[in-house]
Order: C-alpha cells, then structure tokens, then sequence
C-alpha cells in the first residue's frame, strides 16, 4: 500500500496538493497524469446507512468488482452530502453512494457510474405499501394511497426547499397548496373523517421525508391525525408486517428492499408503484470526465 492510500477522504486530496506543488507546476501536472482514481479519492467510497438496502448492494459491488483495495465508509444521508458539497465546492474528486430522486442531483452536476454487472439494478420503483386489513379499516385512506403517484420533480420541489431551510411540513405544504389538481386526483369522491389515528413509517432519507410530509397534509385535509414514524428500512418493513404502522410510501423495488419484501411476503399489502424511473449506485461529479464506469476504480 502506498503511503497516500494510507490517507482517506478529503485528508488524501489534501496530502496529494501539498506534495504536488512541492515539486513545481510541470511535475504536478505529470503527477496528476499518472495518478489513479483510487488515489486521488484515497480509495474511500462514502456512504449512508450501514443497514439499508443501498448499502448491502454497495458491499456487493465491492466483491463483485474486486475492489480489496477499496473501503465504503458508513455514515448517514447528511454526512454523505455534507462530503459531496464540501469537495463539489472545492472540484475535488469524491464517490459517494447515492440514488435519485435526491436534491443533489437538482442542486449539482452529478453522474452515475456505470454498472455493467447490474448489481444495483436497473431502473427501479417506488410503492406504496399498507399492513393487511387498512382497506377494511380505512377504506377513505387507503383508495388516496392507492391512487397516489407523482414525479420526481414533485419530490424534487419539496425536497430543494428543505434544503434550503424550510421546515419539511412547511415546505410540503407549500407543494399541496400549488398542485390542487394532482391531489383532486388522489382525493375525488373520498368521504372525509373525523380525526382517525394512521400512522405512516419511513425510512431516514431526504426523499422520504419529502414524499411523507406531504401525505401527511394530504391525509390531515381529509380529516385523519396522521403520526409520523421514520425508522431504518428493517424495523420499516416490519412493522408493516406485524401492523405497527398503518402505511409507507418508501419501498423501493425491484432491488433495494428485495430482502425485505421476500423475509414478510404475504404479509403486508403492495399498491403499486408511487414513482417510477427511479435508481441506485455510485456517483461522482460531472467534473470526474475520465470515471464513468465501476470498472474504472480497479484501474
């Protein structure tokens, strides 16, 4: 091992720039010539949650490649974007794992790597998912969340604003109250009710919060108390399974949550895709034009 990929993060970048201009701008240039996508991000992949679907892949990915070399630091949704604004800003070189919808692809020029063996899949879903017996129990709230699909810009919009600093209900808010007809789709002839407890659970991600709160306000409108629960991806699908929790528009399918919707099969209710178009893997800046490919980090 050489004593860069000793370095991990922005700390090898850091120790690659001081030694470079050491030996003058023709030797840097040279340098940066020969230097390998392992070194320049010191061989260090960040990302999320050790216990999420994305994550599990992302181990795949590293035995399916043969990436020994390479380690993929666990973290959470915020620590990973906090890394990839901090390099994007500087045009430093990074991997993380990501997936989209997500506010960085709106807010920065980003680039999913090739997946040639198809270990994060293709494109994918979202769904929307109900414990068993909610059609009987609640039948106003399970035709809305039947009938609920949109966009990833709709997400989007929700989702830029909370970056920014908008609270997630507010900024929910502020999508239901100029998209009247996407709810009038979901809402038509549905009979309101007079305060009805459901819980709606969801994983810990920056898109889930967006699509969550605003079913939450869409759901209030119609009379519900609507609990917010947001769990890691296992408890999720499980409380589902055991009716815990009342609803989720998180699933992701046919690949992230796999193990999950095979381990309670039979146990809880699919309605069918939300979004669709969506997807997983690694991503890097635009700016890295020579990586396009996973097959690019063995070099």
């Amino acid at each position: 091992m050489t004593l860069l990929k000793k370095f991990t993060g922005l700390g090898a970048a850091a120790f690659l720039a001081v030694g470079l201009a050491a030996c003058g701008s023709t030797s840097a240039e040279q340098e940066k010539g020969d230097q390998t996508v392992g070194d320049s991000v010191g061989y260090e992949i960040v990302g999320i949650d050790p216990g999420s679907g994305h994550m599990q892949a992302t181990e795949r990915v590293m035995t399916e490649y043969d990436l020994s070399d390479w380690k993929v630091t666990s973290s959470n949704g915020a620590a990973m974007t906090a890394a990839l604004k901090r390099a994007y800003d500087n045009k430093e070189p990074i991997i993380v794992t990501g997936w989209n919808p997500h506010w960085k692809f709106l807010t920065y020029d980003l680039k999913f790597l090739d997946d040639p063996k198809q270990i994060y899949g293709d494109e994918e879903q979202i769904h929307t998912y109900a414990r068993l017996g909610l059609k009987e129990d609640m039948p106003e709230a399970y035709t809305i969340l039947d009938r609920f699909h949109w966009e990833a810009e709709d997400m989007g919009e929700i989702m830029i604003e909370i970056e920014d600093g908008v609270e997630p209900e507010e900024a929910a808010r502020n999508w239901v109250e100029a998209n009247p007809e996407k709810i009038a789709e979901w809402t038509d002839g549905v009979d309101s009710v007079d305060g009805d407890d459901i819980t709606l659970v969801f994983a810990p991600w920056d898109s889930e919060l967006a699509s969550h709160n605003m079913m939450k306000l869409v759901l209030e409108d119609m009379g519900y108390t609507v609990t917010l629960s947001s769990v890691e991806p296992g408890p999720l699908f499980s409380s589902l399974a055991s009716g815990g929790a009342d609803a989720s528009v998180a699933p992701w399918l046919p690949y992230t949550h796999k193990v999950y919707v095979e381990k309670y099969e039979g146990q809880f209710d699919d309605l069918g895709p939300n979004m669709t178009g969506v997807r997983q893997g690694l991503v890097v800046p635009a700016y890295m034009e020579d990586v396009n490919s996973i097959e690019d980090l063995k070099s």
